[in-house]
């Protein structure tokens, strides 16, 4: 005997296509983490090529951050102006020549110029590519391809942290910048291949007869009065606040403090960036699997809460422990920061009010993003003062207030 319920509706499959159309967004986009944290694990090398000072040092990694949050409202435009496909194309390319920019560098100035062109296809990718996903995936299978794609970021962070010291003492801190616009190269001609737009049979809901309101564009102004999507970007900016201000300096703090080397002369665990790199490694699984469990458990926010609340938590010991410990704090800290930025990505079209809607709440996610990626680094190591001296516990105390705001927001979304 059937137990459907007469007249009850079956969730729209997935299209096949829609796993080739994510690899697609999955490289495209990790051409931009992949660029953006390849600073971190050769950051004191950075200082003494180019005499920077410790304030500056915040400032390089921030400046990619800065067309982020300027293009993230505008960005939502563009999309319509240009279409998915061609504004991915070029947030890859701007990637590309900035980083061909920055290798060829022969000053600070050059040097910070090439970051902030980079940051202009960070801006772009990060709203073009969720709205991608949300048109292949239907609502009921959406949160475990977002946590998929949002792996792009740690997987971007492992490989350089992993990689680019190494080849910085073998062969010039240039090459890890050629070696990101080779692949942001490969990425672009990959993506203008395989991407394209579903088609309607292929739609997760069956489009309805168009309506002068559908056809209508739909109003920046009234798409922003959501404040649910300004919680969801409170919550996903402060996120980003502290996670970059960790990553970026916690290579820097173990080679000072705790005379972590730069290559793997003493094992892997003497190494500072690959130690380092264990946080955004136990995110890259954690990220799905805290989607799938969402998605199981038909809540977004609980999800969300108790991760915060772990990863608040961890802000106590990380300047203070030793040995053992640190490695192990890395993971605890991947595995519960993880889950919070796809999860969060995934409750912006369930509080968008019209389906038109839902490109302009990316576009605030974006903009806090990347706000919150843009003062972390800076604030940080301002806290931090001295790099040789003892501010680091500080810094990370001050985390604990910021990470409270981030939870306060997204305990006031109304989402399921």
């Amino acid at each position: 005997m059937s137990n459907k319920v007469p007249g009850a509706a079956s969730p729209a499959p997935t299209p096949k296509y829609a796993w080739v159309v994510l690899f697609a967004l999955y490289l495209a986009t990790l051409a931009a983490p992949l660029n953006m944290f390849k600073l971190p694990p050769v950051m004191t090398t950075i200082v003494k090529a180019f005499d920077l000072t410790s304030a500056q040092s915040g400032d390089l990694m921030s400046i990619f951050s800065v067309m982020g949050f300027v293009l993230a409202i505008p960005a939502g435009f563009i999309l319509k102006r240009f279409g998915i496909k061609l504004t991915i194309l070029f947030s890859v390319g701007t990637i590309a020549v900035g980083t061909v920019i920055g290798a060829v560098a022969a000053s600070a100035r050059i040097l910070f110029v090439g970051r902030f062109i980079e940051g202009i296809g960070m801006g772009l990718i990060m709203v073009g590519a969720p709205l991608a996903i949300s048109l292949w995936f239907p609502a009921h299978n959406r949160a475990l391809p977002t946590g998929i794609w949002a792996t792009s970021v740690g997987v971007g962070n492992v490989v350089t942290l992993v990689a680019a010291p190494s080849m910085a003492v073998a062969y010039g801190w240039q090459s890890v910048w050629w070696t990101g616009a080779i692949f942001a190269a490969i990425a672009f001609v990959l993506f203008a291949v395989i991407f394209r737009m579903p088609h309607k049979d292929e739609m997760p809901e069956a489009p309805a007869p168009p309506t002068a309101e559908a056809e209508a564009q739909p109003s920046l102004f009234s798409g922003m009065r959501n404040i649910n999507y300004w919680l969801i970007g409170i919550g996903f900016g402060v996120y980003n606040l502290v996670v970059m201000a960790m990553c970026t300096f916690l290579p820097t703090f173990l080679e000072l403090k705790h005379n972590y080397l730069l290559t793997y002369e003493q094992g892997l665990f003497m190494n500072a960036s690959f130690v380092t790199a264990l946080i955004m490694l136990a995110s890259i699984f954690s990220a799905p699997g805290g989607g799938y469990i969402s998605d199981r458990l038909g809540s977004r926010k609980a999800v969300v809460l108790v991760s915060y609340a772990v990863m608040t938590l961890t802000f106590l010991v990380p300047f203070s422990i030793t040995g053992w410990q640190i490695p192990v704090y890395m993971l605890v800290f991947g595995l519960f920061g993880g889950p919070i930025a796809p999860t969060l990505l995934a409750a912006v079209p369930e509080v968008s009010k019209k389906p038109q809607l839902i490109g302009i709440g990316m576009a605030c996610s974006a903009l806090c993003q990347n706000l919150g990626m843009y003062i972390g680094p800076s604030l940080f190591i301002r806290i931090v003062g001295d790099p040789v001296g003892n501010g680091w516990a500080a810094a990370g105390y001050w985390m604990i207030p910021i990470c409270i705001i981030g939870m306060i927001a997204v305990w006031r979304i109304k989402v399921r």
